[in-house]
């Protein structure tokens, strides 16, 4: 028999704690071992056992989600998902807590936390699974510097047999990424310089977060990024972030590469989805385009990256060393969709290498 994942909760409200623990102990494959209304209790919980999850609320009494986040991240690296409610302030709060080392954001909201969670169970379920199998490294406390070291695409974007687009001499890059991908995504645009190829990129996050995610990447990036609205022109310098539960498109005019931003079914449990985007970039950029797709759990972009490499376009997947979780990287180097594996430092220079 496999080991079950062991799950420790940690959040001040019961109905939330009974909630989550009727969600996880429905999949055989996942073991609810403590359920803890504070940190100091919690803390007593993991004297006496050590879980490989732990679902985390960040606003609660006595001490925040946090605080104690930054005290186990430092002392003793567990994967941690988020729970977080869905304001403004918590998105501050809770995108704080993904630079601490959290590898992944659940939503509550203020209010009917229960029925929310219970049709978000699917999500809450993959999110454990994805986590169990995250690396994760031990970081120095807050408040000290951190050194950077199943549908298809068919169902938004129908691709038509035989159709690539003519190589011009202006590049775009497309690039998809989720449980890591926060870090990941941040360590390469901060080594990208003023001028580089516009970009597009799909993080698996909630919306609201991504609009925080893209504020934070301007404020310590060369490159201007901003979360990605309707019409947006893909241009030299500027990465644009697709926004939380839309899809996001490359979409061609003349010479002018822009963004398509729609709502739509969820593809390969995701949306906004990286096959999505990487068809799209297939169909109107081909051998112009660049696809890279970093760590995540499952196999987002695995048959875009395909498409995109089969249309010409130069692809690149982040090795299994550099990577929290290897599994969208794997999937699409499985698929044959992958030009070359690096590692994430060397994709910048890979990305150079290819545009000059």
């Amino acid at each position: 028999m496999s080991k079950k994942i062991t799950v420790l909760l940690i959040d001040d409200s019961a109905v939330v704690r009974q909630t989550l623990e009727n969600i996880l102990g429905s999949d055989p494959d996942i073991v609810v071992v403590g359920a803890a209304h504070d940190p100091f209790h919690a803390a007593e919980i993991m004297k006496h056992i050590v879980p490989d999850v732990v679902m985390l609320d960040v606003e609660m009494p006595g001490m925040d989600g946090i605080t104690f986040l930054g005290k186990l991240m430092s002392q003793f690296p567990i994967p941690v998902i988020i729970c977080s409610s869905l304001t403004e302030k918590g998105c501050e709060t809770t995108f704080k807590a993904m630079e601490y080392g959290a590898v992944d954001i659940i939503l509550k909201p203020r209010s009917g936390a229960k029925k929310f969670l219970e049709e978000y169970s699917v999500r809450i379920l993959d999110s454990v699974k994805a986590a169990s199998k995250a690396r994760v490294s031990r970081i120095p406390p807050p408040g000290v510097s951190r050194l950077y070291e199943k549908l298809t695409a068919d169902a938004v974007l129908a691709y038509p047999e035989g159709r690539a687009m003519s190589r011009t001499t202006e590049k775009v890059v497309v690039l998809g990424a989720s449980t890591g991908g926060t870090e990941a995504i941040s360590r390469f645009l901060m080594d990208l310089p003023r001028d580089a190829p516009g970009m597009v990129i799909v993080q698996h996050m909630p919306e609201k977060f991504t609009t925080m995610f893209a504020q934070r990447l301007d404020s310590i990036c060369k490159v201007e990024v901003r979360e990605a609205h309707d019409g947006d022109s893909v241009i030299r310098g500027l990465a644009l972030i697709a926004p939380g539960n839309r899809h996001t498109l490359l979409k061609r005019s003349g010479a002018r590469y822009y963004v398509q931003v729609k709502d739509g079914p969820l593809v390969c449990r995701h949306r906004p989805s990286v096959d999505v985007l990487f068809r799209s970039a297939a169909m109107y950029a081909g051998a112009n385009a660049i696809g890279i797709i970093m760590t995540g759990m499952g196999d987002d972009g695995a048959q875009g990256m395909l498409e995109m490499r089969r249309a010409g376009a130069y692809t690149l997947a982040q090795d299994e060393d550099s990577c929290v979780v290897f599994g969208m990287p794997h999937e699409a180097i499985k698929k044959g969709g992958a030009s070359a594996v690096v590692s994430l430092d060397r994709i910048p220079w890979a990305l150079f290498e290819h545009v000059a």
